[in-house]
């Protein structure tokens, strides 16, 4: 096992940035916590249209094939290891970020297991990052960026860049995904980065 990682997915839009960077990890053999909130299932059935009736076979059929070691929690779960600062964990992301979930993390509220183990990352002093996807963006929204950013968060915002000249959805997916793994320090292949022969 190359590494432990938690991926925190949300109901903002997005789904996909979430689950692309779920299925890279385990690809890449690392060992995944994963945490879905209500919304998160929620966004699964609007965006990616799955049937979310069976959720246990909704993430056998999306991450069942990539190998790794993936451990599923459900969000009030407050006896899961990565909720405890003494687990070691090598970072965190919550990607997509609903603006609710960043305000729960910039006020220290730690009301479900999402928040919680944030909340560790950033009192352990370990990577956390959150790729919000909102627009527009209003002050509170600017502010709780702000606040998390000053305390060790990294904000990553879901913004394609256009350079690699993406030619598919995919090929943007990829590139928000591939910014996102850097953040973390994990290593791709998911762009062509400036610079490199397309």
């Amino acid at each position: 096992m190359r590494g432990i990682y938690t991926v925190g997915i949300t109901g903002a839009s997005g789904a996909i940035y979430g689950v692309r960077l779920v299925q890279q990890l385990l690809t890449e053999s690392y060992k995944v916590h994963l945490i879905l909130t209500e919304a998160a299932w929620r966004v699964f059935q609007e965006e990616l249209l799955l049937n979310i009736d069976d959720r246990d076979r909704v993430i056998q059929d999306l991450f069942g094939k990539y190998g790794g070691e993936l451990h599923t929690h459900h969000l009030h779960d407050y006896g899961a290891p990565i909720a405890s600062g003494s687990y070691q964990n090598d970072g965190m992301i919550i990607i997509p970020c609903s603006m609710g979930t960043l305000s729960g993390i910039a006020h220290g509220a730690s009301g479900n297991l999402l928040e919680r183990t944030a909340d560790v990352m950033l009192k352990e002093g370990r990577k956390l990052v959150l790729v919000p996807r909102e627009t527009p963006l209003n002050q509170l929204h600017l502010e709780n960026m702000l606040r998390v950013s000053k305390v060790g968060a990294k904000i990553l915002p879901a913004m394609p860049g256009f350079y690699h000249l993406p030619k598919t959805m995919d090929d943007l997916v990829n590139f928000l995904v591939g910014k996102a793994l850097d953040s973390l320090g994990v290593e791709h292949e998911l762009f062509t980065r400036w610079g490199e022969e397309r």
